[in-house]
């Protein structure tokens, strides 16, 4: 049976949403864009819709408003989601970190977790001008206390991706883990 009919016959599905969460640099947005397309849903980028909100960059969102305040937007924006179904979630690296947006995700969502290397992250990062927690600061460092903050959080997830080379070789893993998702909660 193909991917996306399994996929809508998954009777613990939670409304048949996908989110995808990791650090900033892992590939949520692009997976994301990727599944949603192969499995015929509407894909949806928090960070994209806080812009298009805000009609502001988030680095002058950061810059302006702060942190805190870029946060309870990020928050406001992903609970308005929960209304929706068939969607595949690409969430900034720090929502994570509100309690609602965890619940909201346990309730109506498959979460993976798309996880890479920190090693790898620095290199994707290093010279991005648009993260605004990692301007002037050492990277690998902000990095590695980024992971310790949330990694707890990320591994909640339903399945966890490795995104270490290709994006071809992430989608075959978020595949044949999500097949064997199916299998385990499809058994008669």
């Amino acid at each position: 049976m193909k991917i996306a009919k399994k996929a809508k016959n998954i009777k613990n599905i939670k409304q048949y949403n996908i989110a995808l969460v990791g650090h900033m640099g892992s590939g949520k947005s692009i997976l994301g864009k990727l599944i949603a397309k192969n499995l015929k849903l509407e894909h949806i980028d928090s960070d994209k819709l806080i812009v298009n909100r805000l009609k502001k960059s988030i680095d002058k969102i950061f810059e302006d408003n702060g942190e805190a305040y870029f946060r309870d937007i990020e928050e406001q924006i992903i609970l308005d989601i929960e209304k929706k179904n068939n969607v595949v979630l690409s969430l900034g690296g720090g929502s994570i970190l509100s309690s609602k947006i965890r619940k909201l995700l346990k309730k109506k969502f498959f979460s993976v977790f798309i996880d890479v290397n920190i090693n790898i992250l620095f290199e994707r990062l290093k010279n991005s001008k648009q993260r605004p927690l990692l301007n002037n600061v050492n990277i690998i460092k902000k990095i590695k206390e980024l992971d310790k903050q949330r990694r707890g959080y990320y591994l909640l997830s339903d399945i966890k991706l490795k995104n270490h080379s290709s994006i071809d070789s992430a989608i075959k893993e978020f595949n044949k883990k999500y097949e064997i998702f199916y299998e385990k909660n499809n058994k008669n």
